[in-house]
Order: C-alpha cells, then sequence, then structure tokens
C-alpha cells in the first residue's frame, strides 16, 4: 500500500509540473515570415475614401428594401453557407474530440454465462475500468489546442462566407438591373432603326431613295434586334443567377428595381495596417497557422514516454465451478509507462510532416494576405476609373446627341445619307450602353470594397454598458 501511495503521488507530481504549450506565433510574426518583402503604406495607394475606422451595416447604404430582403433570403436558404455552417458543426465536434484524452476514460465491461452459455464456463463478471494518460510533454494539450483553433479558423471561414453571398447577392442585384436597362435601352435603339427603316421604303416608294438606302436600314434593323433578343437572355440569366443565390428556383421571374441605385456617399477605410486583423478568410489562415503550430507539438511529443494512470474494480463469480479467490470485489491501482524504442522513424516523419503542413499554413496566410491587400487597391481604383469614364462618356453621349440630330438634318436637306444617321445612331447607342454599364460598374466596386475591407453587411450589436440592467 506504501508503494502506491508514493507512486501516486510521484505520478501526480509530475502531471503537474508537466511543460507548459508553447504559444503560435503571433499576427505580425506570421506577415513577417510570409510576406517579407511586403512594406505597408501609411495609406492606400490608390485614391482612398475616408481613413476613419471600417463600417460595418453597408448593405443598408444602398437603401433598397428588396436588396435587404435577398441578403436575409439568401443567409437562410443558400445551400453554400449551408455548407459552411455544417462545417463549422464539424470542427466543433473534431475539437471536443481532440479534448476527451485530458480526461480520464471510465468504461464498464460485464459478462454473463449461465450452463447454457456459449462457452459452458457459467462465469459471471462486472467491472470498472479507468485510465488516465499524463499529459506531461503536452502531447493531449497540443491535439486540443490544434483542435480548438481549427475550430476558429472554420467559424472565421463561415463568417467570410457570409459576407461574400450578401456581396455576391448585392452584386447580382445591380447586374440584374443593368440587364434590364440595357435591354430596354437596345430596344429603344431598335424602334429608332426601324423608323429608319420605314423612312427608307417611303423615300424609295416616292422616288427620292434607293435600295441601297433601304438594304442598309434594314440590316441595321436585324442587328438591333438580334442585339435585343441578346439582352434578353442576359437579363433572364441575370435573374437566375440572383435567384439561385436565394435558393429559389430559376425560372427569372424575379422583380427588381427599373433604376439604378445612387452611388453612397464615400465609405471610411481605414488603415492597411489594420486588414489583416479584420478581415474575416485572413482571420482564419491565421488561426489555421497556430492549428498547424499545436500539431508540430503534438507530434514531437509522441515521440517520448507515454504515461497513465489505471484503476479498476470487478467482481467474478461461477455457477458452475468454485472459484479459488472468494474476496469479492477486487480493485487495482497502477501506472503504465510506454516509451517507444524504434517504429521505423515514423514518428520523425511525422514531424516532419507537421512541421511542413505549417510552412505551407504559412505561405497561405501570405498569399491571402496579399490578396486582401490587392483587392482594396483594385477596387478603390477600378471604382475610381468608372467613375471617371462615366463623367467622359456622359459628355460623348451629349456630344452624340447632337452629331445625330446634325446628321438627320443633312439627310433631311439632302447634304447627307442615311448611312451617316444609321451610323451616328449607332454610336449613340454605344456610348449610353457604355455609360450604362460604367454606372453599373461604380456600384459593383463599390460592393467589392466593402468586401475586401471585411466590413459586415450587418449592424454589429452595441456593446453592453457597464452597469446596465
Amino acid at each position: 500500500m506504501a508503494r502506491r501511495s508514493a507512486l501516486a503521488i510521484l505520478v501526480t507530481s509530475l502531471a503537474i509540473g508537466g511543460c507548459a504549450l508553447e504559444s503560435p506565433p503571433k499576427p505580425d510574426e506570421i506577415r513577417q515570415q510570409s510576406l517579407p518583402n511586403l512594406t505597408l503604406p501609411q495609406a492606400w495607394a490608390a485614391r482612398a475614401g475616408l481613413s476613419t475606422p471600417v463600417a460595418d451595416d453597408w448593405i443598408h447604404s444602398f437603401n433598397d428594401p428588396a436588396l435587404d430582403g435577398f441578403v436575409t433570403e439568401a443567409l437562410l436558404y443558400n445551400a453554400d453557407l449551408m455548407v459552411a455552417a455544417a462545417r463549422v458543426e464539424q470542427a466543433a465536434g473534431y475539437a471536443k474530440a481532440a479534448g476527451a484524452l485530458i480526461y480520464p476514460s471510465v468504461n464498464l465491461m460485464a459478462r454473463g454465462g449461465g450452463k447454457m452459455g456459449g462457452d459452458g464456463s457459467g462465469i459471471n463478471g462486472l467491472g470498472v475500468f479507468a485510465n488516465w494518460e499524463l499529459d506531461l510533454w503536452g502531447r493531449v494539450r497540443s491535439e486540443r489546442a490544434a483542435g480548438d483553433y481549427a475550430y476558429q479558423a472554420a467559424v472565421a471561414d463561415a463568417e467570410f462566407a457570409r459576407q461574400s453571398i450578401a456581396a455576391m447577392v448585392a452584386k447580382s442585384w445591380i447586374l440584374a438591373i443593368e440587364a434590364k436597362l440595357q435591354r430596354q435601352l437596345a430596344e429603344e435603339i431598335s424602334t429608332a432603326a426601324q423608323g429608319a427603316t420605314t423612312i427608307a421604303r417611303d423615300r424609295l416608294r416616292v422616288g427620292i431613295g434607293d435600295d441601297y438606302d433601304v438594304a442598309l436600314a434594314e440590316s441595321t434593323y436585324e442587328s438591333t434586334r438580334d442585339a435585343v433578343r441578346q439582352l434578353a437572355l442576359a437579363e433572364d440569366q441575370a435573374l437566375r443567377a440572383l435567384e439561385a443565390l436565394v435558393g429559389r428556383y430559376p425560372s427569372a421571374t424575379l422583380l427588381v428595381r427599373t433604376t439604378l441605385p445612387a452611388l453612397p456617399s464615400e465609405v471610411p477605410v481605414g488603415l492597411p495596417s489594420e486588414l489583416l486583423e479584420r478581415r474575416p478568410d485572413v482571420i482564419a489562415a491565421e488561426r489555421r497557422v497556430a492549428a498547424a503550430f499545436h500539431r508540430v507539438g503534438e507530434a514531437k511529443a509522441a515521440r517520448l514516454p507515454k504515461i497513465a494512470l489505471t484503476a479498476s474494480v470487478s467482481s467474478v463469480s461461477s455457477s458452475l465451478f468454485v472459484l479459488q479467490n472468494h474476496a469479492n470485489p477486487v480493485w487495482s491501482i497502477g501506472a503504465t509507462l510506454l516509451q517507444p524504442i524504434f517504429n521505423g522513424f515514423a514518428l520523425e516523419a511525422n514531424v516532419e510532416i507537421r512541421t511542413a503542413e505549417q510552412k505551407i499554413a504559412v505561405a497561405e496566410y501570405g498569399r491571402i494576405g496579399a490578396r486582401a491587400f490587392g483587392d482594396v487597391e483594385n477596387a478603390l481604383s477600378s471604382e475610381f476609373a468608372a467613375l471617371e469614364r462615366e463623367a467622359i462618356l456622359s459628355r460623348a453621349v451629349d456630344v452624340n446627341v447632337r452629331g445625330l440630330d446634325l446628321a438627320k438634318v443633312r439627310f433631311r436637306v439632302g447634304s447627307g445619307d442615311l448611312r451617316g444617321v444609321l451610323q451616328q445612331g449607332a454610336t449613340l447607342g454605344a456610348s449610353r450602353s457604355t455609360r450604362l454599364r460604367m454606372a453599373s460598374e461604380q456600384l459593383i466596386q463599390r460592393i467589392n470594397l466593402h468586401l475586401a475591407l471585411g466590413g459586415s453587411f450587418e449592424a454589429r450589436p452595441a456593446p453592453a454598458v457597464a452597469g446596465g440592467t
């Protein structure tokens, strides 16, 4: 009994004095490792908005209840988000299982066998067996920490998926509106081409026109009809894309507004140094680095001895013969030691594998971080370029309207032909269509900017007030 007490005291002391886990690398350390050639500027290189902290709830900046409803519907029924949510649940289960060995395992075993028993022994028994591995080197704690960080990465991935789906819904909504407006514009151009065809035929009938003008006008009209048909298909496809995102059947019957929303005012863009701490996909990458770090620790600790406490209580009887030991129940307590000696270098190879996985995680962090900076800069520069182009195209539309009026006058007085009118009309239509595209592009890039900055499309709950009820 004294030996057992001494053994228990010794093992308990070892368990209490087990090595503490090392902390995973900090985000700044990871950035230095993964992006050694990147120097963060004090402000964004592209023309930026306000340098104040990034704001949330950007969906409502478009002031459209229909868009709000589409986003809410997508959050409930989008299949990709269902997959992301299930992966979070899976990661939570893995994290729970990884930490199970921290606690003792207790199992119950019972056996019964009478005269008709399969083995004929008639032995009956009941036993409770407990086993607890002492995590002296941090193997189990490293496994649990890796599971916790993997779960946090899954949560961050799910949040970025939610933000991405909201952005995709908003962009699909803009594109569906633009497609409708482009189709309407093409119909106007086609109607004008039809009128030119009628004029050409009338002029031919009264003897002041020719067959060439009629053929040219008819050819132009048929081309515009084809353009209308293509844009009608594009409108249907845009509506189906939006319906698919919100989980509806893609019937192309969804209703959207008939005008593009106004571009919201400038948004707070924060500082480049804040981006990596805010974007959920970067946060997920950082958590995966931490998980990989602890898996390396787990693999290294697996090469060291394993010590476990064991305890059991059992009772055995037989209906066929008398057992030699009648003392029931039987108690036992002890400890086991397992020291790996030779396993074909498998444990060393596992350390090398886990180390390589950590390097991959660090490199992935750098890839995602670099992409995050590029997303912001591209969205800022693209929105600014679209804004400038829309202004240029607005002036071009005005000039082309005047040019078309002059071409019509020249045609009426006989100093110009129908070809000049048709060409000028096509130029005006192209400039109007491109201007509409640039108005839509500004909104698309504004959505891309919100997603790139990592600001939530939802309003975050206000912090609790100390001492409140």
